[in-house]
Parts: structure tokens; C-alpha cells; sequence
């Protein structure tokens, strides 16, 4: 951090008092000591629900990468290949910023939460309407050494 110290005190009944600078540089400060380190990849807004996301997620969590590449790549399901894409930009993450050897990389956390959701409609029979949802997701995998 850039010239700014953090002076936390404490008064004599050991309540936090105010501490020194502005609020956004110690908001700063408090989230460097918390950051991750791991290597990981993000996808938001894949169009692709959380439930058919989670079943390929579910085959390559704890595996090796190597591993976690091969059923990827045999599995029929549509999401495998955003998912083996994404495992791949986390990969290469983990060699260019964090210095890692692609061999020694395990699959640590791999999830999908919910993104926002499209509505459509579909026209039927005699003026009705149905309504389709088109789900969409934010996926996220994190790489971690052996």
C-alpha cells in the first residue's frame, strides 16, 4: 500500500477506535491480507442453468487437471466444453501469474451460481402463451497445488 499505515487502537476497555485514513484505503488494506492466491477462472453470464452446469462439475472436482481435461473432453454434454474451456483459461492463469507447473495442479473448487434469468415467450394454440426461461449461470474454478 502507498504511504498509508493502518493505526488501530484500542481504548481501555479494548473497543476498536477509529483508525487512521481514508475509508476506502482501509477497506484496501483489509482485503490485501485477505486475497486469494489460488489460481482461478470465472465465467458470468454463461448461458447454461446451474443444474445442467453442476452435473459436469460435479464429475471433475478433486481430480488433476489432466484428468479433469479428459472427461471434459469425452463428455457429451453441452457444458463440458465451456467448462473444459474455462479449466483451460485457469490453467494458463496458474502458469502466467502464479508460476505454477501444470502438472502439480489439482481442480480445488469448482461451482456455479445462479445468474440473472431471460424470459421469452413462445406462442401455442387458439392466442395462448407460454413463458421460457432462459437460465443463465456464473461459473468458477479454482486450481490449487498438489
Amino acid at each position: 500500500m502507498r504511504g498509508v499505515s493502518l493505526n488501530i487502537e484500542y481504548d481501555e476497555r479494548r473497543h476498536f477506535k477509529m483508525a487512521k485514513g481514508h475509508r476506502s484505503q482501509i477497506k484496501r488494506a483489509r482485503n490485501e491480507n485477505n486475497r486469494e492466491t489460488r489460481p482461478s477462472a470465472k465465467l458470468s453470464y454463461a448461458r447454461i442453468s446451474v443444474q445442467k452446469a453442476c452435473y459436469v462439475l460435479d464429475a471433475i472436482r478433486g481430480k488433476d487437471v489432466q484428468t479433469a481435461l479428459g472427461i471434459l473432453t469425452y463428455n457429451p454434454r453441452y457444458a463440458s466444453s465451456v467448462i473444459k474451456k474455462l479449466l483451460e483459461s485457469a490453467i494458463a492463469n496458474a502458469e502466467n501469474n502464479n508460476g505454477m507447473n501444470a502438472d502439480n495442479l489439482v481442480v480445488a473448487a469448482c461451482y456455479a451460481n445462479k445468474g440473472p434469468t431471460m424470459k421469452r415467450i413462445q406462442p401455442r394454440a387458439q392466442g395462448r402463451a407460454y413463458r421460457i426461461e432462459k437460465r443463465t449461470s456464473h461459473i468458477t474454478i479454482v486450481l490449487d497445488e498438489k
